[in-house]
Formats: structure tokens, sequence, C-alpha cells
């Protein structure tokens, strides 16, 4: 499927995927701006702002203005934030491009943030931290990422804490906005039954006005470890939920898609390494997936489990078990051809909609600004070789870069360290 990218003259990214097999089309505008591009002061500012702005602006000056807007066309609506970005998307009849962009470009250029909205919405954003408390499934994984980068953006809540949220001020979002939302950060990706040049004009005509203005620097993250690390948190729970992951590698480093592959060989489908040992041999848990993350200028590799609070120990030898035999062992053509052919029948399911493709080249450009066409996707998948999937292991599965973050009925991490040893 081909795409567009148009960079106008003060530096706003169009990206155009032109569908004929749908009758849908989505238009989502990514901004350079999430918990990365914060201070501690201000943290949980990005997510707060994703949600005022669906409070009113001038033109429709209030939440349910604009709710009823995009219902009464039968349209989907969202809005996301992430440590490097905040998105806005709406989804609806080709017939009604025109007007989903007019909303959208309105809803991110002219909020007007009301006082009376600010002050409820802080009560809904702490029930939404309380709720996250709530679920250690969750919860493990913020306090994983704080683990890895401690004290630093990237190792901060993109939601925020309760303190900074209570502190939030209208002026506080007006400043950010202003120094954030301009075009220089602005990607707007337009996927589905339109024109190129149809979407270009549509989008220049609603974006008009978005503020020039410097784009906004995030702190390069400073990513380096010595020795294993734990971060237990003591919960009454009846289930212990644990990721124990490494550090590896950025976005734009070529050995993730190696690791990519190895992630699925271990904990992808019910037929992985890991669901294999750890639920229908062991039965030790419900849940066990694997994760490889990439960021622009961090990555990590994570088995994420959820088991039982007796076995926990068990549970946590058996996972470094299974990665010490991958390190030294390598894996099987047989099994990397499986894992390739999972990996792409998985990237065609997750493009099915104009939404899903909005997301895949939109993301592309947010991290790497640049962009992998599908075909070139699955090229690098089927790159990768038995070698490289044994470098990648070797490379990352050391003690110096091992991370366990736990939340069960456990006051300390003495009886977790021994089993910390790769």
């Amino acid at each position: 499927m081909k795409f567009k990218k148009t960079t106008l003259s003060n530096g706003l990214r169009i990206i155009t995927i032109p569908m004929r097999d749908t009758r849908a089309v989505t238009i989502m505008v990514l901004v350079e701006a999430g918990s990365k591009y914060e201070t501690k002061e201000i943290n949980g500012l990005s997510h707060f702002l994703e949600h005022m702005c669906f409070k009113g602006t001038v033109k429709r000056p209030s939440a349910f203005a604009i709710s009823s807007e995009l219902d009464g066309i039968g349209a989907q609506s969202n809005a996301f934030t992430d440590k490097e970005y905040t998105g806005y998307y709406a989804k609806a009849d080709k017939k009604y491009f025109t007007k989903i962009t007019d909303i959208v470009s309105d809803i991110y250029l002219n909020s007007t943030f009301p006082k009376i909205d600010l002050e409820k919405e802080k009560g809904v954003v702490i029930e939404e931290i309380n709720m996250y408390e709530d679920l250690p499934q969750r919860k493990v994984w913020e306090n994983f990422e704080e683990l890895l980068y401690g004290d630093q953006p990237a190792g901060w809540p993109v939601i925020g804490n309760k303190e900074n949220i209570k502190k939030i001020s209208q002026q506080d979002l007006v400043k950010y906005r202003k120094n954030h939302y301009v075009a220089k950060s602005t990607i707007i990706v337009v996927a589905g039954n339109v024109e190129e040049k149809e979407a270009v004009r549509e989008v220049k005509t609603a974006f008009s006005k978005v503020p020039n203005g410097p784009k906004k620097s995030k702190k390069k993250t400073i990513d380096k470890q010595d020795k294993p690390k734990t971060a237990i948190q003591f919960k009454a729970t009846d289930q212990t939920h644990l990721v124990l992951g490494f550090r590896s590698f950025d976005v734009h480093d070529e050995r993730h898609w190696a690791l990519g592959v190895m992630s699925t060989i271990l904990g992808k489908g019910m037929s992985s390494r890991l669901f294999i040992k750890m639920r229908e041999e062991l039965g030790i848990c419900y849940y066990i997936h694997t994760s490889s993350g990439v960021a622009s200028d961090t990555g990590y590799f994570a088995v994420s489990a959820g088991v039982g609070n007796q076995r926990t120990e068990e549970a946590i030898e058996a996972i470094m078990n299974e990665l010490k035999k991958i390190k030294s062992e390598g894996v099987g053509e047989k099994e990397i051809r499986k894992a390739k052919d999972f990996m792409i029948g998985n990237l065609s399911l997750d493009l099915e909609g104009s939404d899903d493709y909005a997301n895949y080249y939109g993301f592309q450009e947010v991290l790497r600004e640049s962009v992998l066409v599908p075909a070139g996707h699955i090229k690098k998948i089927e790159a990768v070789t038995r070698e490289q999937i044994k470098a990648v292991a070797e490379d990352i599965f050391k003690e110096k870069g091992l991370n366990l973050s736990l939340i069960g009925p456990f006051k300390d991490d003495k009886k977790f360290l021994s089993h910390l040893s790769i």
C-alpha cells in the first residue's frame, strides 16, 4: 500500500495512506509531547492536557457539543498519551472526512480548558491513578520502568502523581500547549478512502493556524546499570505479578528485529517456550508474555507473568532457566520459521482498518522520523538469522542489565536475589 509524506514550509508533516477497500477514513494528530518532555514538577501535565482538550472549544463550547457532533455521524474518536507523544484521532465514513478533520483540528488548536471542567477533571484523573494502583498487573509495569530509569522522565509515570494533578492550573495548560503543540512537532496522518490531494488540502485548511515556534527537545535518557536490581511492592494479593527484564536496544538499532523474533519464540502465543513450560508443564500461571519495548533512545526485553504466591521463586527460576537455555543453545531453524510466520501473520491482522494504518505509519514517524512500509517490515523479519538471535541473547542476557519488578505479599527481595543470575 502506497503512502506519501508531505512536509509543509512551517514543518508540519502530513502522511497520507489512500485505501480503496474501505468506506472509512481516519485522521490522527500526533504531537511530539509526552511525559519525557516534562519536568518533575509538571509530570502528568501532557496526559491531563489530553483530557482537557475534549472539554470545549470556542466553536464547540462543551464536552457534550464535541461528543454529540461526533456521535451524530457515528464516528469513533479517542486520544492517548505516552512518554514521547500525544495523539488525537477520529474515524468515520468517508463522506464525513471534512467534518472530522474540522473537529480534530478544533480540539487540537482551540481548546479553551474551562476552569469548571478543570477542577472536575482533576478528580477523574486522580481516580484513574487509584484504578491503576488497584491493578497490580499494570502497576508492576510502572514500577519496572521506574526501576530501569529511576528519577528521570523515562522513569516517571505518564499519568503523573496526585500532588501534581491537584496543582495544575489553566495557565499551565495554555503554556504547555503553546510550547509544544507547534507545527514542527505535529504530524497529521490520514488513512482510508480519501484521495491524497484532497487529504492534504483539507489538512492545510484545518491546520492553517497551527503555531510556529521552535520544536522542544527532550532530555536524553541515562541508560546504565552495573548489577541486578529489584523493586518489590508489598500488596496483599492472591497472585504475585512480576516483570523480569533486561535493558536492550532503541528503535534505531537494527538488532531489535532479531530481538523481536527471539521474544516471539520465548513468549508469544500458546506454543511459545515460556507458555509451554510455565502453563502447560508446571501449571504455575494463567498468563505469561514477553515484550520487546523500543523507544527513541532506550529499549528493553521483559517477561511478565502472574503466579501463585507460594510458587513465585519457582516461577522466577523457571523463567531464568529458559533465558539461559536460549542464550547458551540458541534456537532451531524450525522455531525461527514459526516465529516469523507468527509475526507476519499478526502484522496482517494488525492492519485491518484505517485507524490501524494511521497508528502504524504515525508511530514510526514519531519514533524514527522515517517510515517502513509493511513489505519492508516483513523483509526485516525475514532477514533475521539464527546467529543474530543467539548474538542478541548473549548481548542482553547479562546480570548487570537484569531487573525484577514484583507486586505481591513480600516485604523484601532476600528470597529472590539468589535466582537473579544468568
